[in-house]
């Protein structure tokens, strides 16, 4: 039996008749609000959320992009009327005869349902691409709120002033991790104008933060995200 098609528009909580534009938010939303670094890395739930983080990129990955979305819209709707025939009685069905064990029912599948998401052959393909692909939104997000700038989304003074109140530690892990990080100023334990003369972009920096400080800050910029589509 072939394997039923995802629901997309149900797992980014979108019509079917959404924009691309209002695809992109509702990703920005549920990827922050499911992302598995919510939670400490022993936590029950992180299996739960690292699937239904996957689950929101492969949604993300197939409605992004109108192609897609279009052969994926054809796909349901076949699917749908595949269905329907399905359950339907035959009329004649009564008058053609059958050998023991046959069927005149057609076999089920028919559509390459692989070839929506972005169906990886394993885990940690599908960890990758998930990671790959929600860190080109996270840094879109972070230069919407000045924390990133050039194409290669390097940290502002406001990135780093952020992550220096995220944790009373802050300056002592950045000496520690990132020895390009050069301090323009301090105000107690949070951090000025500090640039990364590496050029390690903002979403980097993130993965090699401390647990507790990713967290805090996705939660920050899900409070953002939220606060912008109520208001809008």
């Amino acid at each position: 039996m072939s394997t039923p098609l995802p629901d997309y528009y149900r797992i980014l909580e979108v019509s079917p008749t959404a924009t691309q534009q209002q695809i992109r938010e509702a990703y920005k939303k549920q990827a922050l609000k499911s992302h598995p670094d919510r939670v400490p890395s022993d936590s029950p739930e992180r299996a739960s959320r690292t699937k239904k983080f996957q689950q929101i990129n492969d949604a993300y990955y197939t409605l992004s992009d109108p192609p897609r979305r279009r052969d994926y819209d054809t796909a349901r709707q076949y699917q749908s009327y595949s269905a329907s025939a399905s359950n339907a009685p035959d009329p004649d069905e009564e008058d053609i005869p059958h050998e023991a064990g046959s069927s005149t029912k057609p076999a089920p599948g028919g559509f390459p349902w692989s070839a929506f998401g972005f169906g990886a052959k394993n885990d940690g393909e599908e960890t990758k691409f998930s990671d790959d692909q929600f860190g080109g939104v996270f840094e879109e997000m972070l230069r919407e709120e000045g924390m990133a700038e050039g194409q290669d989304a390097r940290p502002t003074g406001k990135f780093w002033s952020l992550v220096g109140g995220l944790s009373g530690g802050a300056m002592g892990f950045i000496i520690a991790n990132f020895p390009g990080a050069v301090a323009g100023a301090v105000a107690g334990n949070r951090l000025g104008a500090v640039r990364d003369t590496k050029g390690k972009s903002v979403y980097s920096v993130f993965q090699e933060l401390p647990q507790a400080d990713k967290a805090a800050m996705l939660g920050q910029l899900a409070a953002k995200v939220f606060a912008h589509a109520v208001g809008s």
